[in-house]
């Protein structure tokens, strides 16, 4: 028996529980140099128009295995990503731009008009990502990042939503 269809399925995005904090502090912490624990976390998802959407594998038995996770905080009618962060393992999957997908379509929901973000000059990959959903330079910020290779220049990049 072939079990193809168990790696194919595309990951399940959800609002993500406190239980599932230690996973998203762990995929974090394999990200970024500043590492945020599961107390940091709760604490940030306690906070009025934050939200938490986590990636799972998907399975025949339920969602499983925390692949990656996105944190939006809403104000008024504009959100920011907070940030956003797919396990190593799991990169160039799509994973990223399921759960960037997600957020979206809840902040439309939401009536949210626009979606800002911050995102390294030097991240190829995640510049990619945000320009081919729609995303457009608004803003820079020179040494935004002091912990990367390049001059830590930050895009500030907005997508509208109405």
């Amino acid at each position: 028996m072939s079990f193809w269809w168990f790696w194919t399925q595309a990951p399940v995005v959800e609002e993500a529980l406190d239980e599932d904090l230690p996973k998203i502090a762990e995929i974090h912490a394999a990200s970024f140099s500043h590492k945020w624990g599961a107390a940091e976390l709760a604490r940030m998802k306690a906070q009025k128009g934050v939200n938490i959407l986590i990636a799972r594998r998907s399975s025949p038995y339920g969602t499983g295995t925390p692949l990656g996770f996105l944190i939006l905080r809403r104000a008024a009618d504009e959100a920011e990503v907070i940030t956003i962060a797919v396990h190593p393992r799991q990169r160039g999957r799509g994973i990223g731009k399921k759960l960037m997908e997600a957020g979206l379509f809840r902040l439309y929901g939401e009536r949210c008009t626009h979606l800002f973000l911050e995102v390294d000059a030097t991240n190829e990959a995640a510049l990619l990502l945000y320009r081919g959903l729609g995303f457009k330079e608004v803003g820079r910020r020179k040494g935004y990042y002091s912990d990367n290779g390049g001059d830590g220049t930050a895009l500030v990049m907005r997508i509208d939503l109405r």
